[in-house]
């Protein structure tokens, strides 16, 4: 992997902003191209200028003659990406699947890349990019994995190699998010319902002397509730990954189908009043809990 000289990271949500300001910043001599397809909205031109990067206005354009390819969408866009990436694939380039899907859908990106030549690589994102940003540990899986891990550690990253199967890293991927995004919903669920009672001390007190390496008597509900609040509408697709994950392997998905509902109902709600993320910061769960529940009738 001597040869990089032009990356192309497609979708400038969080995940492609951070990684082309910070490959860009790190890495001056590396030609960074972006895609996403809002090609006309100015918020998105913007991050494509403060990272420092060239904005393609086409799939085409983006991945033409870049080495590595970073896909960084929705969990409802991934296939659509893979497949529009691959009608411009040159064999050899290598696709980086960074999305949070099912290992089906994962395994059906592969064939899409692989057929056109291409190197797919699964990538299963293990924590929220920031704080750490490009130190955020990934596992990846597929062929030639070994080759773009030491690449991406000698960029900066922090990946590590699960298996050349594709499907099993992302499969570690899901199975944690059953846990994490079903923790976020329940605490929701939990802490409101506690608020219109007016015990939530009471139960933050409980389940701190439960678990008290968490922080549940300090900043764990805020930052839980928060990432409902400010990601929950792409939360809830990756869960909807989650759900096909466990129906795949016979797991009947009882909680993670009560999470998709939770995440995408608390963002629904915060819309239906018109309540914008930016307007909650610096966010505290017990006054987004009000806002949402002003004006309720029982």
């Amino acid at each position: 992997m001597n040869n990089v000289t032009r990356i192309t990271l497609i979708g400038l949500g969080e995940v492609g902003t951070i990684l082309a300001t910070d490959l860009k910043k790190q890495h001056p001599a590396l030609d960074v191209a972006a895609f996403d397809k809002q090609t006309d909205s100015p918020v998105i031109r913007q991050r494509a200028r403060d990272a420092g990067v060239n904005f393609a206005l086409s799939v085409e354009d983006a991945v033409k003659n870049s080495q590595i390819i970073f896909s960084a969408v929705t969990a409802a866009e991934s296939l659509k990406v893979a497949d529009a990436v691959a009608r411009h694939l040159a064999p050899g380039q290598f696709f980086l699947d960074l999305n949070s899907v099912s290992p089906h859908t994962k395994r059906e990106a592969m064939a899409l890349i692989e057929q056109a030549g291409g190197n797919y690589i699964d990538v299963a994102v293990m924590a929220p990019y920031p704080p750490a940003r490009l130190k955020t540990p990934l596992l990846l899986g597929g062929t030639h994995v070994y080759a773009i891990s030491e690449w991406l550690n000698e960029h900066g990253f922090n990946s590590n190699v699960h298996s050349n199967t594709v499907g099993e890293a992302s499969a570690i991927k899901m199975c944690r998010s059953v846990m994490i995004k079903g923790l976020e919903a329940l605490t929701a669920e939990c802490l409101s319902a506690a608020r219109q009672y007016g015990v939530e001390k009471e139960v933050l007190a409980s389940l701190h002397a439960s678990f008290p390496s968490l922080g549940w008597n300090a900043q764990f509900p805020h930052y839980l509730i928060s990432r409902i609040a400010e990601h929950g509408k792409r939360r809830a697709e990756e869960m909807r990954e989650v759900v096909k994950t466990l129906e795949d392997v016979g797991v009947a998905p009882n909680m993670s189908s009560g999470t998709v509902i939770a995440q995408q109902g608390l963002v629904d709600a915060l819309a239906a009043k018109g309540i914008r993320y930016t307007d909650l910061e610096p966010f505290d769960w017990g006054k987004t809990v009000d806002l949402l529940m002003s004006g309720r009738t029982s």
